[in-house]
C-alpha cells in the first residue's frame, strides 16, 4: 500500500514537473487548431501533428488531474517557443484564441462582402455556390429579403477554419439590432414607414457623402423631397442600376436607364438598398438635419453645397460643375465606381 502511494506521487511529481518544461515547436510562433469536440488527448495528438513535440498521453492526464479535461475549447492559437504544457493546457481552458479580422468598409455592397468573405484566409467557404435566397435561408432571414444593406459594415474577428455563413450570420444580425435600435430612437414624422425605409434611405446618404458632417444635411434634403413627392436624383441609384456598365462618370444616356433604382425616372425610394450603411449613415437618416434644403452639388473637396432653391443651385452648379476650374468630376458619388451588382439581382 505505501509502496503503491509512493509509485503515484512519484508519478505525479513527474507529471508536474513535465507539465512545466518547455515544448519543442517546429517554428516559432506556431499556429495550430483543434476541432469542435476534442477530448484532451486527441486535442494533443492534433496539436502533435501541427508542429508541437506534446506528449497526448501526458497531456491528457495533466488535463484529467487538474480537472480541466472538459473544459478544453476547440478554436485556433498560436504559441511561442517557451511555452509549457501547462501553459498550453490554460490557453485552451480559457479559449485565448489567435484570431483573423475580416474588415467590411462602410458603402460596399452586399456584393464585395460576399468576394471578401470568400476570400478571408482560413475561412471555409460554405457560403460558395449558394444564391441570395438560399443564402438568406441559410443565416435564418426572413423568406424572399433581399441581401442589399442587411450586413453591418465592421471588423469580425474569427478563428481558423471557422464558417463564412456563420460570419455573415453574425453581420445580418448585428445590423438588425443597429437598425432596430436607430428606428426606436428616430425622430417623431419623418415619411418613412418602416426599418426597411430607413435601411434604405441610409444607403443612399452612405453612398452621397463625401464628409461625415454632411450626412445629416443630405439626409435632410432627401427627407424634404420625399415629403414634396419630389424625385430623389440621387446618382449613386443610377449607378448601382448600371452595375458593370458604369463606365467612371454618368451620362445623359446612363440617366435613362430602365431600372426602378433610377431615382430620376421613378419618384421615392428604391427596392432596396444600394450598399451597406454603417452606424453614422442609419443615424442621419432617422435625425435628419432640420431646414429647406432641396438639393446638393459636389465642391469638388468632398464637402457639398446645400441650396433650398433652384436658383441656388443653379448658381452653385455654375460655380462648382461648370466653371473654369471646376473638378473633374460631376459629384462625390459619381466619383466612388460603385461594386458589381450582388448574387442574385434582378
Amino acid at each position: 500500500m505505501v509502496l503503491a502511494v509512493v509509485v503515484v506521487a512519484g508519478a505525479a511529481a513527474g507529471l508536474f514537473a513535465w507539465a512545466n518544461l518547455p515544448l519543442q515547436l517546429a517554428s516559432s510562433p506556431l499556429d495550430f487548431a483543434v476541432r469542435n469536440g476534442s477530448p484532451a488527448r486527441s486535442a494533443a495528438q492534433q496539436i502533435r501533428s501541427q508542429g508541437v513535440a506534446l506528449s497526448p498521453r501526458l497531456f491528457y492526464w495533466l488535463a484529467r488531474l487538474t480537472g480541466k479535461g472538459t473544459q478544453l475549447k476547440a478554436g485556433s492559437y498560436q504559441i511561442e517557443q517557451g511555452v509549457t504544457p501547462w501553459q498550453l493546457l490554460r490557453k485552451m481552458t480559457r479559449g485565448d484564441q489567435s484570431l483573423l479580422a475580416l474588415t467590411i468598409p462602410e458603402g460596399w455592397t452586399f456584393a464585395q462582402f460576399l468576394q471578401a468573405a470568400d476570400h478571408a484566409p482560413d475561412l471555409v467557404p460554405d457560403a460558395g455556390g449558394l444564391d441570395s435566397r438560399q443564402l438568406m435561408r441559410r443565416i435564418g432571414a426572413p423568406p424572399g429579403l433581399d441581401p442589399e444593406g442587411e450586413f453591418f459594415p465592421d471588423t469580425y474577428l474569427y478563428g481558423r477554419g471557422s464558417s463564412e455563413l456563420a460570419l455573415l450570420r453574425r453581420a445580418y444580425r448585428l445590423m438588425q439590432r443597429q437598425l432596430a435600435q436607430a428606428w426606436a430612437d428616430r425622430q417623431p414624422g419623418l415619411p418613412l414607414a418602416s426599418p426597411r425605409q430607413a435601411l434604405i434611405l441610409a444607403s443612399l446618404i452612405e453612398k452621397e457623402t463625401g464628409r461625415p458632417q454632411d450626412r445629416s444635411r443630405i439626409a435632410g434634403v432627401f427627407i424634404n423631397r420625399l415629403r414634396a413627392g419630389m424625385p430623389l436624383q440621387s446618382d449613386p441609384t443610377v449607378i448601382y442600376a448600371l452595375g458593370h456598365d458604369y463606365a467612371g462618370r454618368l451620362t445623359h444616356h446612363d440617366m435613362q436607364v430602365a431600372s426602378p433604382y433610377n431615382t430620376y425616372l421613378h419618384p421615392g425610394l428604391p427596392p432596396t438598398p444600394i450598399a451597406l450603411p454603417g452606424a453614422a449613415a442609419l443615424h442621419a437618416a432617422l435625425h435628419p438635419a432640420p431646414g429647406h434644403a432641396l438639393y446638393f452639388v459636389a465642391r469638388g473637396d468632398g464637402s457639398s453645397v446645400f441650396s433650398d432653391t433652384l436658383a441656388e443651385h443653379d448658381a452653385a452648379v455654375d460655380r462648382y460643375l461648370l466653371g473654369a476650374h471646376a473638378p473633374a468630376v460631376a459629384s462625390t458619388a459619381a466619383a466612388d465606381k460603385p461594386p458589381s451588382l450582388r448574387r442574385g439581382h434582378p
